[in-house]
């Protein structure tokens, strides 16, 4: 299957070397990146993000074969490696750039995605769900050094 015959989920969750790693794991999942998105600021760099001032989120771009896996078994993942409760925080990783969010391109993913965060909320957590629905903006790739991190360090989590 040609790249861009692909469909492209994007989904923020705290540090996005893990998330990465997580949905790499995933069959129909072909390629990953990792990156910015839900912010104001143009071509921002990591150093940029972690100051708080931009407004992205570090968020994982997942091109996937939707004949494989389907957007919505991507967002019940999505969920089930983070905590979706958790403001602005994924354990000590603080701020906004590490929020849960779910940047959707269409209706449809808005409405999958909302029916999964309701039907969650009433089954599994305790809490209610902090994460946020925002249309698809400006990616921006993450550089070369952050993509694929864990695999290419060689190691079995974020703490290594």
């Amino acid at each position: 299957m040609d790249v861009n015959d692909l469909s492209i989920a994007t989904f923020g969750a705290g540090c996005f070397w893990g998330v990465e790693n997580n949905f790499m794991q995933l069959d129909g999942v072909k390629e990953t990146s990792v990156g910015y998105m839900g912010g104001k600021f143009k071509n921002p760099t990591y150093f940029d993000v972690c100051s708080g001032m931009t407004g992205h989120a570090e968020v994982v771009q997942v091109h996937y074969d939707s004949s494989i896996i389907s957007f919505k078994d991507l967002c019940l993942f999505f969920f089930s490696i983070h905590d979706p409760t958790s403001l602005n925080r994924q354990g000590p990783d603080v701020g906004t750039q590490y929020r849960s969010a779910i940047f959707t391109n269409s209706d449809n993913e808005k409405e999958i995605a909302t029916d999964v965060i309701n039907s969650l909320n009433k089954s599994k957590f305790n809490n209610s769900i902090v994460t946020s629905i925002s249309d698809v903006s400006d990616y921006y790739i993450a550089e070369e050094y952050h993509q694929k991190y864990i695999f290419k360090n060689n190691l079995s989590s974020c703490g290594g």
